[in-house]
């Protein structure tokens, strides 16, 4: 029987935002895939990262998206959220792999195999470019959701960012539960506002 090497290439997602939770993905692509304009999800428009996302879950071997809540990011703070997103990322997929292959610096503790960061990843490695797809098209169909509950904060245009737009909001509006708490637009406004 032939073993095959599986690579898993791992990301996230949302870890500048003000709101909501941090995403990160996992993806197993096979050797042979047809996953035309695949890239960093950051460099596609969002159309058409939206159809990649529907084609990566077609065709990867195994994948698994997961996230860290607002009340991980506020206990572990926002690196260490992240890094738990990814853990979770890679202990979720069905099929094991043999290493990992993550974006950045640094590596989440305690994964089942051999693990190696890569800065830029997401420009350089297929399975890393799928699964930054993924994370990113996970974390936008959350804000997607808070749009619909909160439309007078304009999630679905500036996805939770710390724009203009976001911080008037708030001023006029007030913080909701999903805001991350120990980030500074937030942690101001809510000693302004004791």
């Amino acid at each position: 029987m032939v073993e095959f090497f599986l690579t898993a290439g791992v990301d996230e997602a949302g870890r500048g935002p003000l709101i909501a939770d941090v995403f990160a993905a996992a993806v197993i692509l096979p050797k042979e895939y047809n996953l035309p304009h695949l890239n960093d999800s950051k460099k596609i428009r969002e159309n058409r990262r939206n159809i990649l996302a529907e084609e990566i879950k077609k065709q990867a071997i195994d994948y698994q998206i997961s996230s860290a809540t607002v009340e991980e990011i506020f206990e572990l703070n926002i690196l260490y959220a992240a890094m738990l997103a990814m853990k979770r990322a890679v202990m979720g997929l069905k099929i094991k792999p043999n290493s990992v292959l993550i974006d950045g610096n640094r590596i989440p503790d305690d994964l089942p195999c051999p693990a190696r960061a890569i800065v830029g990843g997401d420009a350089l490695n297929a399975n890393i470019m799928a699964a930054s797809i993924l994370a990113k098209t996970a974390r936008d169909a959350q804000m997607y959701e808070l749009d619909a509950k909160y439309p007078e904060y304009g999630f679905a245009k500036h996805k939770g960012y710390g724009t203009k737009q976001h911080l008037q909001a708030i001023e006029k509006y007030g913080i909701l539960p999903e805001h991350r708490r120990d980030f500074a637009p937030i942690k101001k406004w809510l000693e302004n506002n004791r």
